[in-house]
C-alpha cells in the first residue's frame, strides 16, 4: 500500500528535493569545471621518422624490423598516435634495437604499454627492474633496466616514459602524472622510449646502451630532444 504523504510534510520534502538537486547541479559544475582542456602535445604535427635522425653516432639506421612490439589489438591502435622502430648498427657490436611510441593525448582512460606488458606477451620472462642513471650532457636522465630472456635471445633493456613534464619511472606514478595533470586542466601526451640490445653481458650492454641514448639525444634537435625527454 503506498503512504500518502501529510499536506504538513510536503514543504519539507519540497525543500529537499531542492537541496538534492541543487547538489547535483553543483557536482556536476564543479566536474565541467575541472574537464582537462589545455593540451601539452610537444610533438604536435611532427613525425617520429622525421626527428629521430638516421645516423646516431657511430651507428646506422638498418631495419625497421625485428623489434618486441606490443599485440596488434583494439587496445594497442587506440592506444598510439605514432610507433616508430628501428634497428641500427655499427662496426664494433650487436645492433641497437630502438623503440619510440607517442600518445597525443593521455586522459587516464589508456596508458602507454611499458615492457613489463609488451615482452611476456612474447614468451619473455623479466628480471627485477632497477634504476639506471644516464649523463646525457648537462643533465642525468633517470632510465628503468630489466633483461628479458626468451627461447632465442636474451635481451637488455633500457627505457623511460614521458608524461607531459614528468618522467615517472613506475606504471603506479606513471597514472599519477595523468591524473595530477587532469586535475590541473592539462590534457599531457606521452612518449615510450625503449633501447635494447642482445647481449647476455648485462654491464657491457648497459654501457653500449647509456652510449647509444646519449648519442640518440645530443644528435637531435633541442626543440625535438624535449619530445622524448620533456623540457630541461
Amino acid at each position: 500500500m503506498t503512504r500518502s504523504i501529510p499536506d504538513t510534510e510536503r514543504p519539507n520534502l519540497e525543500r529537499r528535493r531542492l537541496l538534492v538537486g541543487l547538489g547535483f547541479l553543483g557536482a556536476a559544475g564543479i566536474a565541467a569545471a575541472r574537464m582537462p582542456s589545455e593540451k601539452i602535445d610537444y610533438l604536435g604535427k611532427k613525425k617520429l621518422e622525421d626527428i629521430i635522425p638516421k645516423q646516431i653516432g657511430s651507428w646506422k639506421f638498418e631495419t625497421a624490423s625485428g623489434l618486441v612490439i606490443p599485440p596488434e589489438d583494439q587496445l594497442s591502435n587506440a592506444l598510439y598516435s605514432q610507433l616508430l622502430t628501428r634497428v641500427y648498427s655499427n662496426e664494433k657490436g650487436a645492433p641497437i634495437m630502438l623503440l619510440v611510441a607517442q600518445s597525443g593525448s593521455q586522459t587516464g582512460v589508456l596508458q602507454i604499454h611499458r615492457p613489463e606488458v609488451c615482452y611476456p606477451a612474447g614468451g619473455f620472462s623479466l628480471s627485477p627492474v632497477t634504476s639506471l642513471n644516464i649523463d646525457v650532457g648537462g643533465r642525468t636522465l633517470t632510465t628503468n633496466n630489466l633483461q628479458a630472456v626468451g627461447d632465442q635471445r636474451v635481451e637488455q633493456i633500457v627505457y623511460w616514459t614521458r608524461i607531459g613534464n614528468h618522467l615517472p619511472p613506475s606504471w603506479a606514478q606513471q597514472r599519477w602524472a595523468v591524473a595530477r595533470d587532469n586535475l590541473a586542466g592539462k590534457i599531457p601526451d606521452a612518449i615510450l622510449v625503449r633501447v635494447s640490445t642482445i647481449d647476455n653481458d648485462r654491464g657491457a650492454a648497459n654501457a653500449i646502451l647509456a652510449n647509444f641514448t646519449r648519442d640518440l639525444l645530443q644528435s637531435m634537435a633541442p626543440n625535438d630532444r624535449k619530445i622524448l625527454v620533456g623540457p630541461a
